[in-house]
């Protein structure tokens, strides 16, 4: 086996040596400790094998307490799993990032797998866990608390289980709250989260005080990109400090703009919801001469939100997303297209996320370079600019339009999750659960191609996933939609070059369930793709069962 080792994942080098995975954490003495004191600066734990294959491990609690015992799972005696074969997870099991290669290509990196081990590094008494949650809203939060706390204590025994009020500073500044399963049984049905959340906060040295000083060992923290960064830091101190807890992350962004993985809960609720809005807008439109209807949809960075919300709808002549510039005036601008459709269709319904178009803003309105709280770029209302330009441009051609704006950002954000998301949200928690009792810490939970996996935090908060405007996908939407693409061609090939030929696919790049892109299958999952084994729920993949959701 190649030895475990600490370097960047910039100076990744495809290896020759035999690979095999530890089928339990190495020793102290068999890795090289890493010293991470800026999770931007972090090193990452590689196990490297032929081929190319390269394990971006998450760190144990072996890495820097060698001595802890460990005890049997107690999962094997628990009679709602006695049914279901091969239940604990083989050690050598990992998830590769990409699964289309070519034959001479390299095998690329994988992720360890999530679930639950034959051996775990904690006790059922001596946990006590606690819950936070960060940032903005978004749906399937209760159901990610709901199904933490019932996880632990009805997979694991957890009986001490704290939820902390207020977001990161509610770890120093506010009162917990005693989580049970009864407690939490109906809380999915809610919007919101019932531990209340908060943008910031984020003291190092407070928060793993309050940890330690409240004989915290298991610590579960659900949020976005900024949240994690934090989680990374808090996880830092702790190993600074030789604690045995556990940190494990659940990521959350309504937008979908998590790297690596498949998609983020709470976004398929969020295009289901957007629907009724662009429904609205559509009826509006359609009953009025000249009728245009905006609808303004999330999307700060990543126009997810809004081209699957299109593609869904076939209602919608325009969608505006961030990585997709456009322009107003002149020959192929939207002026000119909106023109086109009112005297084709006689009304027309135009998508945008709220990130779409900051740059010409910045042009016509002063400029506010000022962060929230979590340290996101503050938006100007690109819906209400815009749709006060659309009204001054046919004034001035003395062409009469009827403009309704709608904007439902707050309406669709605070909804109950859909069924989906909530088994979504299920195996999230069930796989934070299982990784933090087998003693793996900081890292953070998701599908990879379909399979769940233990994600370091620095590949979560690395970059942002985006929307490729030179993907197929967005070719389906303009096809849907008809809209000019409002690129040169200078700069569709620009963009061609830097997509990678080789496997058809880009870092980062994701069907609407997350799965991979194939030349002939352009959203096939993962599980479609491997040889008989067990889904997360105990059914064995097959041609005909491939464990599709």
């Amino acid at each position: 086996m190649k030895e475990t080792s600490f370097c960047r994942r910039r100076d990744i080098q495809s290896q020759t040596t035999p690979l095999r995975i530890p089928k339990f954490p190495l020793s102290a003495s068999q890795r090289k400790p890493a010293a991470m004191e800026n999770p931007g600066d972090s090193q990452m734990k590689l196990v490297t094998g032929p081929g190319g294959y390269v394990l971006e491990d998450v760190p144990h609690f072996t890495d820097y307490l060698p001595d802890l015992p460990s005890y049997p799972n107690p999962l094997q005696d628990n009679p709602a799993y006695s049914v279901v074969k091969q239940y604990f997870v083989n050690d050598d099991d990992t998830v590769p990032q990409k699964v289309v290669v070519h034959k001479d290509g390299p095998r690329g990196v994988h992720f360890r797998r999530a679930g639950p081990r034959q051996r775990v590094y904690f006790e059922s008494d001596e946990v006590h866990a606690c819950i936070v949650t960060c940032g903005g809203l978004c749906p399937g939060l209760n159901t990610v608390i709901r199904e933490i706390v019932c996880g632990l204590y009805h997979m694991y025994g957890v009986r001490k289980i704290l939820g902390i009020d207020g977001g990161y500073r509610g770890f120093y500044a506010k009162n917990t709250i005693t989580l049970t399963p009864k407690f939490v049984n109906d809380i999915h049905k809610r919007g919101g989260t019932i531990l209340g959340t908060s943008r910031g906060g984020h003291v190092k040295s407070k928060i793993v005080d309050s940890i330690e000083d409240r004989g915290i060992n298991q610590v579960y923290i659900i949020g976005g990109d900024g949240t994690q960064r934090g989680a990374a830091v808090i996880f830092e101190e702790i190993k600074r400090r030789g604690l045995k807890v556990a940190v494990a992350g659940v990521p959350k962004t309504i937008d979908n703009d998590i790297p690596v993985i498949d998609k983020s809960f709470g976004f398929d609720t969020a295009v289901e919801e957007a629907q009724r809005a662009i429904n609205a807008a559509h009826v509006e439109a359609t009953s009025i001469e000249n009728g245009i209807g905006l609808v303004k949809l999330m999307g700060r960075y990543s126009g997810f939100i809004a081209m699957y919300a299109t593609l869904a709808s076939r209602d919608v002549d325009c969608c505006l997303i961030p990585e997709s510039p456009f322009y107003l005036e002149g020959s192929g601008g939207l002026y000119e297209y909106i023109e086109k459709r009112l005297k084709e269709n006689g009304h027309m319904v135009i998508v945008i996320a709220e990130g779409a178009g900051q740059d010409r803003l910045s042009e016509s309105l002063q400029s506010m370079d000022q962060q929230d709280a979590s340290g996101n770029k503050l938006l100007q209302d690109v819906g209400l600019w815009i749709s006060h330009r659309i009204k001054e441009h046919f004034a001035e051609k003395k062409m009469p339009i009827n403009l309704k704006y709608i904007d439902p950002t707050y309406m669709i954000r605070a909804i109950p999750s859909i069924a989906s998301d909530n088994v979504y949200c299920t195996l999230l928690a069930h796989s934070a659960v299982h990784g933090a009792m087998a003693g793996y810490t900081g890292f953070t939970v998701g599908p990879v191609n379909g399979r769940h996996a233990y994600i370091p935090f620095n590949r979560i908060t690395e970059k942002q996933n985006k929307v490729v405007i030179t993907d197929r996908m967005w070719a389906r939407l303009l096809s849907s939609t008809n809209q000019p693409s409002f690129l040169n061609p200078r700069d569709i090939a620009e963009s061609k070059k830097e997509k990678q030929p080789a496997t058809g696919i880009l870092d980062g790049e994701n069907c609407n369930n997350g799965a991979s892109v194939t030349e002939d299958n352009p959203c096939i999952s993962a599980a479609g793709l491997l040889d008989v084994e067990n889904c997360e729920n105990g059914v064995s993949v097959t041609e005909d069962n491939p464990c599709m959701s």
